[in-house]
């Protein structure tokens, strides 16, 4: 099955939840421009250095330049088995490494929020009927050689007309909190230091908004209470083999957290007892993302992009939110089971999501996933 080339690496996809635009997705690409080449007269100096045993002369460097675009797609025929899309705008930014849309009331246009490798964060409104993003808002959350990794929206069970809080994890080990400001749009209202490496995630507890999870690469996974300030963690849970790279909370049932590492598992917690897991799945390669199905109906489903090894649906014995549902998970037979994989990129599997249409009649839920290095993204379902 061929893909679409995405021209530079891709490393994000997102349906649109908003009900008017579920039809709509997006695909980031991050692509790291090549340093020039020195010039002559620089690796002749350098040479006659080495003749001299002195060291050569340093040659000022150019910081890294990345680059990105959000390429905004449209579902065609959705009721295919495989439906066609059609590419709608390309948006140049600085490259990007997580897009998340904010979960809104019908009333509101759909918002995409996009974290960038310069520091920021950027805000683009949908405007469905011109099929292209408009940017609305560009917060700085960092110095430019600073890439904000992550983001999350607090809303995602209480859409509103308005936006949610942000939260955004950095590559200097910081967090960072974006809360709404009036109608002006959000600001950066506090930022702490929450990791000694890469923060590769942050996001909330979708039921007590009070509380963000982080993760990174130095191999711990803490809890934080924002009205502490990040003065200290509520919990750090150090038992990890590899880097923690991504967090969901569930939708549908309460402390209930999946958590993806490179150590190619995917745990799934209590967030009542965040250090020892309910389960943990080996998915066969390092666990870049992870997304619960958005229908209550599959609430068992996790999408996971399994960087060296695919995209998979792996299906949780999860029992259906009882005071005793983690008893009935840990205690079942077959926990979890691997029910569908998809193996047509060949590179890195970045990028991935559901999306939340409904009534799609006999055939299972449309998904985008998108790789790196090949520059590919498909639709597929499962």
């Amino acid at each position: 099955m061929p893909g679409y080339g995405t021209d530079w690496p891709a490393d994000s996809a997102e349906f649109c939840p908003h009900p008017d635009a579920t039809d709509i997705f997006v695909v980031g690409t991050y692509k790291l421009e090549q340093p020039e080449t020195p010039h002559p007269q620089q690796l002749h100096a350098a040479d006659d250095a080495e003749d001299r045993d002195s060291p050569p002369p340093e040659t000022p460097k150019k910081p890294q330049k990345r680059r990105g675009k959000c390429l905004l797609f449209r579902v065609e025929n959705g009721s295919a088995k495989i439906p066609q899309f059609q590419l709608l705008q390309e948006t140049e930014l600085a490259a990007i490494l997580d897009m998340k849309w904010c979960h809104r009331a019908p009333s509101a246009r759909p918002l995409l929020g996009i974290a960038d490798s310069e520091g920021h964060i950027t805000l683009h409104e949908l405007h469905n009927d011109e099929n292209r993003l408009q940017l609305v808002q560009k917060i700085s959350c960092a110095s430019s050689e600073t890439l904000c990794l992550s983001l999350d929206w607090s809303n995602r069970r209480n859409p509103a007309d308005g936006l949610g809080n942000l939260i955004v994890s950095l590559s200097d080990g910081s967090l960072s909190l974006l809360q709404p400001e009036s109608s002006a749009g959000l600001t950066v209202t506090d930022s702490w230091h929450a990791h000694d490496y890469e923060p590769w995630i942050a996001a909330w507890d979708y039921w007590n908004t009070n509380v963000v999870y982080s993760g990174g690469d130095d191999l711990k996974m803490k809890g934080w209470d924002i009205r502490q300030g990040g003065s200290q963690p509520i919990f750090v849970n150090k038992r990890f083999d590899a880097g923690v790279t991504t967090i969901q909370s569930h939708p549908y049932i309460e402390h209930i957290l999946a958590v993806g590492s490179y150590d190619n598992t995917v745990r799934i917690f209590d967030t009542r007892k965040p250090l020892v897991p309910l389960t943990q799945a080996d998915v066969g390669g390092g666990a870049w993302r992870v997304k619960w199905h958005p229908s209550e109906a599959r609430k068992n489903d996790l999408l996971v992009a399994c960087m060296h090894d695919g995209f998979k649906v792996v299906k949780f014995n999860l029992a259906s939110g009882e005071p005793d549902g983690d008893f009935a998970l840990a205690a079942s037979g077959q926990p979890w089971e691997i029910v569908r994989r998809f193996d047509e990129h060949s590179s890195l599997a970045y990028g991935v999501d559901w999306s939340f249409a409904q009534g799609e009649g006999k055939h299972e839920t449309l998904v985008a996933s998108a790789s790196f290095y090949d520059h590919t993204l498909h639709l597929w379902r499962a």
